[in-house]
């Protein structure tokens, strides 16, 4: 299983092994130890699974806040998508600051968002589907979200991405400098 750290502290990309042969792969998807090993304590709770039909859908950026905080181990079953973490840490030096992965079936990677993270993601492909571990309840009090074009985050998204397939949740969410301090950087 290899592992990939990057800008934004606690934010992981996982790349479990396969064993391939001419009937297909086993691979082990999840290891706590090798988790643990690179500072993910995570205690799931929930799972949930969606499904994007179109191309170029935009989901997020979502989070919830503390007493309900998550973090979310994110992969993409079928598809392909272009998944987004937003440093929500106030006082961390990367705060407002975004990283990008591309999960996919065939790369069978994860990525870890912990908490003080917004989640969002855009699929490359029609019917995606994602899966993904939470480390808390849904919990529709603590639900929030980050807009998805705020100027200030500045995601880079691919040009497949279209607005007009936010739900109407999404399309009203505030920007960074409207957003409460939500978390610290001790969170």
């Amino acid at each position: 299983m290899d592992v990939r750290h990057f800008g934004l502290e606690g934010l992981l990309e996982i790349r479990p092994s396969k064993i391939e042969d001419e009937r297909g792969y086993f691979s082990e998807i999840y290891r706590d130890d090798v988790l643990q090993e690179h500072g993910c304590n995570a205690r799931f709770v929930q799972d949930n699974q969606s499904l994007s039909i179109r191309s170029g859908t935009i989901r997020g950026i979502h989070f919830q806040i503390h007493p309900a905080a998550q973090g979310k181990l994110v992969r993409c079953l079928a598809g392909r998508i272009f998944d987004v973490a937003v440093d929500l840490r106030n006082g961390s030096p990367t705060f407002g600051r975004w990283e990008s992965v591309t999960l996919t079936p065939e790369e069978n990677n994860h990525l870890w968002v912990p908490v003080g993270f917004g989640h969002a993601f855009c699929t490359l492909e029609p019917d995606s589907i994602i899966a993904y571990r939470v480390t808390s309840y849904y919990s529709p009090e603590n639900d929030k979200g980050l807009a998805w074009d705020d100027p200030q985050v500045a995601i880079d998204w691919p040009d497949v991405a279209d607005p007009g397939t936010l739900s109407a949740k999404d399309r009203r969410q505030p920007t960074l400098q409207e957003l409460p301090a939500f978390f610290s950087v001790n969170d």
